[in-house]
């Protein structure tokens, strides 16, 4: 048998999928006579038929459909290699695009993606970053409109895969003339007695919140809502509730000064993000990099 051809291969996929070869033609910039004999070729080289003409158009006989899941394989693994080696040819260049929840973002993300970066072999990759909620960017994630997502793992990543990424904690922000103020620790239960200042009903922490209080038996109330880090702080600066927020982020807030962060006792206030994606060997070269980079953040 003779060597199989790419090209040949990519339009039988296509003919294959489209079940038009006047379509493909039109979409390829060949004429359906040439991919008509390039086929014809193909299937006289393999002494087999793989395709015949129908009132519903060109349809794949059983060795046909055999040869495009191979042909498939063929051309996914040739696109990898010249993604991978021309990569190399004056820096990677590329796009990368990542979905990250409010507190990954909030945290050490941005940093951790500026120093990728700054790397020179990385200088020609561009980073696109979007801040969603962790129902969102699972969602997102799994119809493929992005390659990489952060979020907190102990969210239902399901058939994605994980990386470890980094750890924070999460602590009970109160203003310090509060009577919490002089305690050194807390447990969430011993929160309650006060007003809340909370944040989109539908995050993640917020969730888990509530079902931590449902499991103590008693309610949240909440004086003020708000979306954002920056906006909860503000409030408990103005002594108008305690929050429950991550202790690494408190002094990114000038307003931290008026506000003391007391870290919280109870076994889930200790997180872990992952660093999620469909698999690891289908992304591309620049984001295979990226999320990388950021797992050997993962023991911080």
């Amino acid at each position: 048998m003779r060597d199989l051809d790419l090209t040949t291969l990519r339009l039988l996929v296509a003919v294959c999928e489209q079940q038009n070869m006047a379509r493909v033609a039109e979409q390829s910039h060949i004429a359906a006579s040439a991919i008509s004999k390039r086929i014809a070729q193909l299937e006289s080289n393999l002494g087999v038929r793989l395709l015949v003409r129908t009132r519903r158009g060109a349809q794949p006989t059983a060795a046909g459909l055999a040869l495009v899941e191979h042909a498939r394989t063929i051309l996914f693994a040739a696109e990898r290699i010249e993604t991978d080696i021309t990569a190399f040819a004056g820096g990677i260049k590329g796009n990368v695009r990542i979905l990250a929840t409010p507190s990954a973002i909030a945290e050490s993300l941005l940093e951790d993606i500026s120093s990728f970066m700054r790397e020179p072999l990385n200088s020609q990759i561009k980073v696109d970053i979007e801040e969603c909620l962790t129902s969102e960017l699972l969602r997102n994630m799994r119809e493929g409109s992005s390659a990489i997502g952060v979020c907190w793992n102990h969210s239902d990543l399901g058939e994605l895969q994980q990386l470890p990424y980094r750890k924070d904690r999460l602590a009970l922000a109160v203003h310090r003339d509060h009577p919490l103020a002089a305690c050194e620790s807390l447990r969430y239960e011993d929160t309650l007695d006060y007003e809340h200042v909370g944040m989109r009903p539908d995050s993640a922490v917020v969730i888990m919140l509530q079902r931590a209080a449902a499991q103590i038996g008693r309610p949240v109330r909440y004086r003020v809502l708000v979306s954002n880090f920056d906006a909860a702080f503000r409030v408990v600066a103005a002594n108008l509730a305690v929050g429950v927020i991550p202790f690494e982020i408190s002094t990114l807030y000038a307003s931290a000064s008026q506000v003391k962060m007391i870290p919280l006792e109870d076994e889930w206030a200790q997180r872990e993000f992952s660093i999620c994606f469909r698999e690891l060997e289908g992304l591309s070269v620049p984001a295979r990099r990226l999320v990388e980079h950021l797992a050997s953040h993962g023991s911080l």
